[in-house]
This record gives C-alpha cells, structure tokens and sequence, in this order.
C-alpha cells in the first residue's frame, strides 16, 4: 500500500493538467500558474499546445508524448522526475489519460514512488451530461467505441442491459455508422449528440436514436449520450391503487399512512394516489 499526501512532501510531481476542450478563456488560474513552474511540459501534439502556451506566454521545453512513443517518452520524463524536477502532461483538449495517452507514464510514475498531482478543468464528457437532458445520477463513459464495425457492435451490445446513461466519444465520419448500430443494437432510446462544446457553434440535439438516423452529416468534435436501459413499469389503475390502499388499511394502517405507503410502493405522486382512491372509491 502506498499514500501519497501531494503537498506534504518534496518528492518531484507529475502534474495532469487538464486543458480547454475549445473556448481558451476557459483555462484556470492554478493551471497556469503549474505550467510555469514545471521544468517540462509533455503534450500529445506539440503543435496543437503551443497555441494555448503561446495564448498565456507560457515559455517552457514542450516534448511529444503520444500513443506512438509512450515507453520511450516516458522513460526521458522518470529521468527528469529522478533529478528533482517537476513536470507536467497535457493533452490536446480536457484531461490526459481520458481517450488520451497518459496511463503508461502515471502508472512509471507511480512506481518510481514519485507525485502524480491532477489540475482539474473542462471535460467534454461532463458539460454534455450536465446539459443533456439524460439522467446525471449514474453514467458510464465509455470512450470511443472500436473504429471496426463487428467489434463496436459487440461493444454496443455488452451495454445492452446497463441502467445507466452511456456517454461515448465519436469521430464525426463515423457518428452514422455508430448512431444506425446504436439503434439497431438498444432500439429507440432517448439520446443527445453534443458538439463543438464551448466553441462558437456549440450544440447539443436531444431527441432519441431514431430520429438521429435522419441527420445530415454533422462536424466537429462529437459527444453521444444514450439514456441506461429502462424498466418497463406496470400499469397501476385506479382500481389497484384503491385494492393496494384497502389492503394497507384492513392491515391496520390509517387512510393516510396507507396512501402514503402506496406512494412510496409505486413511486405515484402522494396526492394522485388520494385523487385515484376517492375516485375508486366513489364508483
């Protein structure tokens, strides 16, 4: 077992600093002030980071960290960690390591006994849900399903019976495929596509998978959001609510407690409960 107690130690860090995933305002004062201080900045595409560096006149050694590269490049990283430097990893937009490199050099890192520090910002992911219209209160992220069309459909299906909201990453020339395969896999279920989040034509379509099918070509960076599988609930009709209050009360329990009861059994509003009653009653 290992703790590590971030800022009460003097062990070299490896910052995670999560980056604007459009709109560069949205960057926080913390984040740059940990890119100025680091010796090293590793970031997936060197290009794509120097125009957020360049927009807060962050001067640092910027190096590659990518997919291709990951073992080589993080054994030049544990190197500079192991002469008592301070370094950080960015990826292009939102957090490393979310559908980005990172897991390899957090894990070397963690091995070396060394700080692993997340400066928190804007993840895609989340300013989807949150504006979804779906359920928040549990979700998956999933990433991005397989770029081959059997293996995402298998992907898809393994999700089949998940209650909760599924959030996907997608590519927007393959969002077609994956939208015709969602629905053909989960069925008519209500979704959002989100996209180009925080920048000038953001936009989020809400509706269900079915409806989606009829979408012209979409661009941008893409998040898909499908509600959890949903159980079917069965009819409750005036005449079962008055048998379910009865019940309650022959057990013992007064008109209003037993009303009560069957609200919290059917999940019905109280008061409709007592509307449904009388109306059974009346009859």
């Amino acid at each position: 077992m290992k703790r590590q107690k971030s800022f009460e130690n003097d062990r070299p860090t490896l910052y995670l600093v999560a980056t604007p995933i459009g709109n560069l305002a949205e960057f926080s004062k913390r984040a740059i002030e940990v890119l100025e201080s680091v010796a090293v900045i590793a970031c997936e595409d060197t290009r794509t980071s120097r125009v957020l560096l360049e927009r807060y006149a962050i001067k640092k050694r910027v190096v590659s960290y990518h997919n291709f590269n990951e073992e080589e490049s993080a054994r030049g990283l544990i190197a500079l960690l192991e002469e008592g430097l301070d370094i950080a990893l960015i990826s292009d937009a939102g957090y490393p390591l979310i559908s980005d490199p990172g897991y390899h050099l957090v894990n070397e890192v963690v091995a070396h006994d060394f700080n692993v520090v997340t400066i928190s910002g804007p993840s895609a992911h989340l300013n989807a849900l949150v504006a979804s219209g779906l359920d928040t209160r549990h979700y998956l992220y999933y990433g991005f399903l397989s770029d081959k069309a059997a293996k995402a459909k298998r992907e898809l299906a393994d999700l089949c019976d998940f209650p909760y909201t599924l959030i996907f990453y997608e590519a927007p020339h393959r969002l077609k495929r994956t939208l015709e395969m969602a629905f053909a896999v989960l069925g008519k279920r209500k979704a959002c596509i989100a996209r180009e989040l925080t920048k000038k034509h953001e936009e989020f379509i809400r509706g269900d998978l079915e409806e989606f099918l009829t979408l012209d070509d979409l661009k941008g960076e893409i998040v898909l959001l499908i509600e959890g599988k949903q159980e079917l609930k069965p009819m409750i009709d005036e005449y079962m609510i008055f048998q379910m209050v009865s019940t309650y009360i022959e057990e013992g329990l007064s008109s209003k407690d037993a009303i009560k009861k069957v609200a919290e059994d059917t999940n019905i509003n109280k008061n409709k409960v007592y509307e449904n009653y009388l109306k059974a009653q009346a009859r």
